[in-house]
């Protein structure tokens, strides 16, 4: 399979660069698999669509502020420091800013040099792995001279950090926000629940390697980037008892597809577990237990449309696109949404 079948040209001023107000007045493309029926809506119009029992699954991760702005110890030269993943005590694998200049030993420092780090290691990626010394609580440190990063296509500064956060966010981590969750409102969450259907949390921490590039020219040859998840008893009790009863699961975001998928049987029960996923879902892959999708448009060639396409067909997607960009949906992270069913 060639990354080449998964492009199509987008024109930049569709590259939505501030979210709506409020959240679940964007707009929603609604994908019908069987017929390819396309509907036209809005978010807040979602409960025409779920039913008594169904379970909507959203991802509850809380973005950090992972960008770190410093100074090299010796010279003074600006580095840029993106955290990925703890690695244990205060360790971290992260990206840096000019690359080249950092080697190992190189010594940072951050605002007044409250916050330093030690570069122990390269990664077999490009990265490095840092040691940071810091007095007091590492939370407060970080939220007090980090920043909330945002996608490279979003140029604009956001006025309000927490509208990269959904309104469900709760456990720190993720170094990108579950964007298809960034739509639902706390009003919108009651009304689902009034009709009968089923709220449930799942964790996956948002790590780069979602949103890196397939440089490969053959799909199958990408490697995934390890992403921590977490399901928990309640959560794969409550989505187990309702596909029992008839009930659909409903992912909110290819986070949760690929969490959901990770630890599912083959006949689709959801078993409590935590570890870290590689999974990688591109067309072919037989879908055991998510049976409709809450999900942004995604960027060209990237694992996040691939994923879409095994869910829904690539032509069915690849024609939706088309149909969007037609009626000009706004695209990317701060974007319009689709449901497919």
């Amino acid at each position: 399979m060639r990354v080449e079948d998964f492009d199509y040209q987008l024109p930049p001023e569709l590259i939505a660069q501030r979210p709506v107000e409020p959240r679940d007045t964007s707009r929603l493309l609604v994908l019908h698999r069987e017929s390819g029926k396309l509907e036209h809506r809005r978010f807040y119009e979602l409960p025409l669509y779920l039913r008594p029992g169904d379970v909507l699954v959203l991802n509850d991760t809380k973005v950090i502020p992972a960008r770190l702005l410093g100074k090299k110890a010796k010279t003074g030269g600006q580095v840029e420091v993106f955290l990925l993943k703890p690695l244990g005590g205060d360790c971290w694998e992260v990206l840096v800013r000019p690359g080249r200049r950092i080697p190992p030993g190189t010594e940072i420092f951050f605002g007044e040099g409250e916050l330093r780090a030690r570069v122990l290691d390269r990664t077999p990626q490009g990265g490095r792995v840092v040691e940071f010394q810091y007095q007091g609580e590492w939370e407060e440190v970080l939220g007090r001279l980090g920043e909330v990063p945002l996608p490279p296509y979003i140029k604009e500064k956001l006025s309000d950090p927490e509208r990269y956060q959904t309104v469900y966010a709760s456990k720190p981590g993720s170094v990108a926000a579950p964007t298809a969750g960034l739509h639902f409102t706390p009003r919108l969450l009651k009304q689902l629940e009034e009709k009968g259907v089923r709220i449930v949390y799942i964790l996956l921490h948002v790590g780069l390697g979602t949103f890196r590039p397939v440089r490969e020219d053959v799909v199958e040859k990408h490697q995934m980037h390890a992403e921590y998840f977490r399901v928990d008893e309640d959560a794969a009790r409550t989505i187990n008892e309702a596909r029992k009863k008839g009930g659909r699961v409903i992912a909110v975001g290819t986070t949760v597809v690929r969490t959901l998928e990770t630890v599912a049987t083959p006949e689709g029960e959801i078993k409590p577990r935590e570890g870290f996923t590689e999974l990688f879902i591109y067309p072919g892959y037989r879908f055991k237990a998510v049976e409709g999708l809450i999900t942004n448009f995604h960027l060209p060639r990237s694992t996040l449309l691939m994923l879409v396409c095994a869910f829904a067909g690539r032509e069915k997607i690849l024609e939706a696109y088309q149909v969007a960009i037609k009626e000009r949906y706004r695209f990317y992270s701060f974007g319009d949404a689709m449901l497919i069913l």
